[in-house]
Formats: C-alpha cells, sequence, structure tokens
C-alpha cells in the first residue's frame, strides 16, 4: 500500500486530529452510553447576573429593594424533625371576638374593710359579726355599740326603762365612739365591723351619721330575718338586751324600708352563725367588685 492509498483509508476511519500521523499510536476513544435524565448530574447555582451584564441583546436590569438582614431562626432541629422550621406551628391569633370575664367572687380576701352591719334585735348582728372578724385571714376587728354603749356604769340611761334624752344622748356617744375606734383601727391596716339597729327613716342620724364618724368608705349591709325568727331568738336574750315582742315588731317593720334602697339585704332566717357569715363575705365582695 502506497503512501496516498494509506492516506484515504487513514481519513475515512475518522482520523486526523490526535492520531499523530503515525497508524497504531492513537486508538480510537470507544462510544460512550448515553446518560439518562434521572442520572444527570444538577447544574451548579448561577450567580445572579449583576445590573448591567445581561446576555448581549437583553434590556438592562433594574435594581429591586434591597432585602433587610433576616431575623435568627430559632433552635430547631435538623430538615424533616419536627422541630425544624418548616414544620414549625405558629399560633391562630383568636379571631371569636371572647371577652375574657373577670373571676368569680372569691370573697373579700385581704381587704381592709370597715362594714356596718344593719338588722332588727334579734337578728343575730353582734354575733354574725363577731365570727365573721373572727373568721378573716387578715386582722379584722369587731366593735359592738351595745357593748360600748354599756361602758357607762353609774348613770347608764336603759331605753328599755323609757327612751328619753339621756338615752338619745348615750347612744349618740356610743356611736362616735365606736367611729373613732374604728378610723384607728383602719388607719393601722386592720378592718373593722359595727353593728347597729339603723332606720332607713332617719338617714341623716342613722346611716349617714355613721359615715360622717367612720368614713365614706363605710359598707352597710342589712341583716333582715322574718319577724317570726327575730321574735324567737329576741326571747331567747336576757338583761336589758332582751326587748318586749311589741318593740321588737315595730323595729322589724321599719325596717322594711331598706328594700329598695340598693343596700345588699341578706335573709337569713335559713341560715346558722357560719352560712350567714360567709353570705355576709360575698355581698361585701360584689359591693366592692
Amino acid at each position: 500500500m502506497d503512501e496516498t492509498e494509506w492516506q484515504r483509508m487513514h481519513q475515512a476511519m475518522g482520523g486526523g486530529a490526535g492520531w499523530g500521523g503515525q497508524p497504531g499510536h492513537h486508538p480510537a476513544t470507544p462510544p460512550q452510553p448515553p446518560i439518562s435524565p434521572a442520572h444527570h448530574p444538577a447544574a451548579p447555582p448561577q450567580p445572579p447576573v449583576p445590573p448591567g451584564h445581561g446576555w448581549p441583546g437583553s434590556p438592562p436590569a433594574q435594581p429591586g429593594p434591597q432585602p433587610g438582614p433576616h431575623p435568627p431562626l430559632p433552635q430547631s432541629g435538623p430538615p424533616g424533625h419536627p422541630l425544624h422550621p418548616a414544620h414549625a406551628v405558629h399560633p391562630v391569633p383568636e379571631a371569636t371576638g371572647h371577652i375574657p370575664l373577670p373571676p368569680a367572687v372569691a370573697g373579700t380576701g385581704g381587704a381592709v374593710l370597715a362594714v356596718l352591719l344593719i338588722g332588727p334585735a334579734g337578728a343575730g348582728k353582734t354575733t354574725v359579726a363577731r365570727h365573721w372578724a373572727s373568721t378573716r385571714p387578715v386582722p379584722t376587728a369587731h366593735v359592738s355599740l351595745d357593748d360600748v354603749r354599756e361602758w357607762v356604769c353609774s348613770g347608764f340611761a336603759d331605753p328599755q326603762a323609757g327612751w328619753n334624752e339621756h338615752s338619745e344622748a348615750q347612744y349618740r356617744l356610743a356611736r362616735r365612739t365606736c367611729g373613732f375606734a374604728a378610723r384607728n383601727y383602719l388607719a393601722n391596716g386592720i378592718s373593722c365591723i359595727l353593728d347597729d339597729a339603723v332606720f332607713p327613716d332617719r338617714p341623716v342620724v342613722g346611716l349617714g351619721g355613721w359615715k360622717r364618724h367612720v368614713g365614706p368608705a363605710l359598707l352597710p349591709v342589712v341583716l333582715l330575718p322574718g319577724l317570726e325568727i327575730v321574735l324567737e331568738r329576741n326571747a331567747a336574750r336576757s338583761g336589758n338586751r332582751r326587748l318586749s315582742d311589741e318593740e321588737v315588731a315595730r323595729i322589724h317593720g321599719r325596717m322594711a324600708g331598706w328594700y329598695g334602697s340598693g343596700l345588699p339585704i341578706i335573709d337569713n332566717s335559713h341560715l346558722n352563725v357560719e352560712g350567714t357569715a360567709r353570705a355576709l363575705d360575698e355581698a361585701l365582695a360584689r359591693a366592692l367588685a
């Protein structure tokens, strides 16, 4: 085979660049199988093209708003973990229009109070007031008008012997003394409860006078059981605190004028001392609220 024939055969076999002009030195590279799309390697992400460096012929890129610094992500687990940010559960704001209600009344607690317990003779004012004061979780004093009035030994004006200017004057003096004691207790952070048969048809002398003696924050509560209960309890009394049935009925009838006055009224006809004291504390808590 001459040189010209050999060159024609070499060109027919795809020779040329890379052969070096010598037969047998550079064998042809074997054909490679095609790569399927599933195994094709992903192209690496391309950096954004800065403005003014787009492809030839494309419009210049417009600068957009620059993003601000991102807040740091909370601590989370790896991807797929329930704590990963992609799986975070964000709270949904309440959209039902729910209005929270105030908590239920749970008594007066540790409030410093000035209380006036009103009621007819035989209503149990003194007993209930003493029990309420002794069972509160904070210091509380009970000032009984009858006890203070009976401090007068010589010259005591007993209303049972006939109501006159002397007995009226001693009642006024006892009320002022109780008011002075109540203010001193309150000034030292000690609650105070007083009891008196205050009539609604004498507002200036009765409830108005007590508020002048103690202060405008005085909380009045009326204790008014039925007439039969009052007569029964009065009959169990002794000494100058026991009144006639006629006097008890008259006082009870005048006390009925407190209905419609807006003051809290407790009918303790079927309540014991403990139950009445609880009802008193609940009535005071509602008045405070």
